[in-house]
């Protein structure tokens, strides 16, 4: 790995700033999302608040001066936010072409369109990024840059973390489900199998949605919508679900901020190094999975001195656990 110069983390830094700017003015001007409008109901006039893309919504009450100031208000703030949030996004393009010039851009951009999308719905919590693309987060976090060799991948495995409700998460996709998201970041997404956990975009990059094994009591498919990816669930990530997580803002390949939420880095030093050891793993994958643990742990090693090895992470197997070994922990 190497280490960034200091320019390069001045603006890495400046370019994480900007983006917790963004999605805060972000998320505000969508409380102005669907509008506000007078509709007429047996003669009369009110106003009306839609809160979905279906045109579902409330009445506010009947024409009045008080509800023509309402909407007048409502307009005001609308026009504030959307000013506010463009201003910020020039901001963030000026530092993209900072951050290009200065060798900072990394993560493929369909994984980083997905993971904005996700994060805009306010839904980047319940979904983990495992595997190679975890990498881009572990990197931004310590300050270096990884071998491009231990990073490159046709796929992104989101983790969905099945405690969290269904419904709940169904709702923030707006009926969409999480191929709909998909679609948002890049339209060529379809189900490579109907009811299946995959799906693949013109280029091929794939997106996996994985679970847990979970209870018999806990039968039903894990899935946002009709036709949306369904979970599959993968023994020995019950680990990972239950193990910390570490938020960090990568770079994408255009030079704009990428959301993650990953692994605790030393988990997924763990949990790769066991996986290098599983008899069914594919051959051709083992000796990456373990130079991928080894250049994690030596990044926590080396540049995060706060997360010790040395503390157990009690939500890991002792089989996982005792993969440090290998590591030379």
């Amino acid at each position: 790995m190497t280490p960034l110069s200091n320019q390069q983390r001045l603006h890495l830094i400046n370019t994480q700033q900007i983006y917790e700017v963004r999605i805060a003015a972000f998320r505000h001007a969508r409380n102005y999302a669907y509008g506000m409008r007078w509709k007429t109901v047996r003669g009369a006039e009110y106003l009306f608040r839609e809160r979905d893309r279906r045109g579902n919504g409330r009445l506010m009450g009947r024409r009045s001066p008080e509800t023509e100031r309402v909407l007048a208000e409502f307009l005001e703030g609308k026009a504030r936010a959307q000013e506010r949030l463009t201003a910020i996004q020039r901001q963030l393009d000026e530092q993209a072409r900072l951050n290009k010039a200065l060798r900072l851009a990394r993560v493929p951009r369909v994984v980083a369109r997905i993971l904005r999308e996700l994060d805009e719905q306010n839904l980047l919590g319940a979904f983990t990024v495992l595997g190679t693309q975890a990498m881009y987060a572990y990197e931004a976090a310590g300050g270096v840059q990884f071998l491009l060799e231990l990073l490159a991948s046709g796929d992104v495995d989101l983790l969905y973390d099945a405690r969290r409700k269904l419904t709940l998460i169904s709702n923030r996709l707006d009926g969409g489900g999480l191929l709909g998201l998909l679609k948002k970041a890049d339209r060529s997404f379809e189900l490579v199998r109907k009811r299946g956990f995959r799906a693949a975009n013109a280029g091929q990059f794939m997106v996996d949605l994985i679970a847990a094994p979970r209870s018999m009591r806990e039968a039903g498919p894990i899935t946002f919508s009709a036709d949306d990816l369904v979970a599959s669930e993968v023994p020995g990530l019950q680990w990972l679900i239950n193990s910390p997580k570490l938020d960090a803002i990568a770079v994408d390949e255009d030079g704009q901020p990428v959301p993650f939420r990953v692994p605790d880095p030393r988990a997924f030093a763990l949990h790769k190094t066991w996986l290098s050891q599983q008899p069914a793993r594919d051959p051709l994958k083992k000796p990456r999975d373990l130079a991928q643990a080894r250049a994690v742990a030596q990044l926590v090693r080396e540049l995060m001195p706060q997360l010790d090895f040395d503390v157990a992470l009690t939500s890991l197997h002792g089989d996982v656990r005792a993969m440090r070994e290998l590591l030379g922990m």
